[in-house]
């Protein structure tokens, strides 16, 4: 609880992480409360007139209609489900095989440390777009396989900078003396290496979870989403190809776009926040100026010599 409430004050003096958070909490909220905030329901069957394609926002329909006659923003309320759902899973999987490829290579080092380097390094200097593509179009285009993808090809950033940490643990004081005294590899990873290095895999996959909801976006854009689950990157791909542009409806591209937008800079100002808390030294610069960095005013030297007197 103690730990708990010190990071709470800690995290309260970043107000760009608080404005992150702010606005995580209000889009987790919109997709959470769903059923209660969309106007319409989005399974329902609607009967469609030439005026409802592509109508401009009005009192009925807030955000207009999409090429279909449906409501905009109860597409756009029930797209952050996916979005997020995407987001969070695939950060979960790249947190936990980042996470332990780079303990286990910053911890026993040698020819371990030296295979799943190069393995990280080969897929860091893949395009991840192209692969993904490729995956997907073997695989299948289910939200679970996306998720999955999106996954296992997100995890080598978090690798690299977990393993850094690691080697940094591990030639600590603390762990030399619980090596010394018996202690086994999985006591000293369980109870020394993984709570220091946990911080700053909870930081790498806040980030982590942005790219994973920008990079579904973008899959589902190229037409390689989930076809029965309607998300922001589906709206998008739906308004560009059924003649959104030509129609001049920019209220079917805007509002996915914009949700997109406010998701990555709410995690990216969280990640943010949370980084400069759990690692101050970021705070600090070589030539900034704080309260501990103020000069201390001259004081009189009580060895200073006294005048001599003239003749002497």
């Amino acid at each position: 609880m103690d730990t708990l409430t010190t990071f709470w004050h800690s995290f309260k003096r970043q107000p760009m992480g608080l404005i992150g958070l702010v606005m995580l909490i209000i889009i987790i909220l919109v997709a959470l409360l769903a059923p209660l905030l969309a106007p319409y329901d989005p399974k329902a069957a609607v009967r469609v007139t030439l005026d409802d394609i592509y109508a401009p926002p009005n009192a009925q329909h807030w955000l207009g209609t999409d090429d279909a006659g449906k409501d905009v923003l109860t597409n756009l309320i029930y797209g952050s489900r996916v979005s997020l759902t995407v987001g969070f899973f695939a950060a979960f999987i790249s947190l936990i095989i980042g996470g332990l490829i780079g303990i286990v290579a910053g911890f026993y080092g040698g020819q371990v440390e030296n295979f799943l380097m190069r393995l990280t390094d080969i897929l860091l200097v893949i395009p991840d777009l192209p692969l993904m593509i490729i995956l997907i179009a073997i695989l299948g285009r289910s939200l679970s396989i996306i998720i999955v993808v999106l996954g296992i090809l997100g995890w080598t950033s978090t690798a690299r900078v977990v393993r850094a940490q690691t080697l940094s643990v591990k030639e600590r004081k603390f762990v030399q003396r619980a090596r010394a005294i018996g202690a086994g590899n999985m006591y000293i990873v369980r109870r020394h290496i993984f709570p220091l290095v946990f911080p700053l895999m909870v930081v790498n996959a806040v980030i982590t979870i942005s790219v994973a909801i920008y990079n579904e976006s973008v899959l589902a854009f190229l037409g390689l989403g989930d076809p029965t689950r309607l998300s922001w990157g589906q709206m998008l791909q739906f308004a560009f190809t059924r003649g959104g542009m030509s129609a001049g409806a920019w209220w079917s591209i805007m509002p996915p776009g914009l949700a997109i937008v406010w998701v990555v800079l709410a995690l990216t100002l969280l990640g943010n926040g949370l980084e400069r808390v759990f690692n101050p030294r970021l705070e600090l610069h070589h030539l900034s100026v704080g309260p501990k960095m103020v000069a201390r005013p001259a004081q009189a030297d009580s060895r200073e010599a006294t005048p001599v007197p003239a003749g002497k």
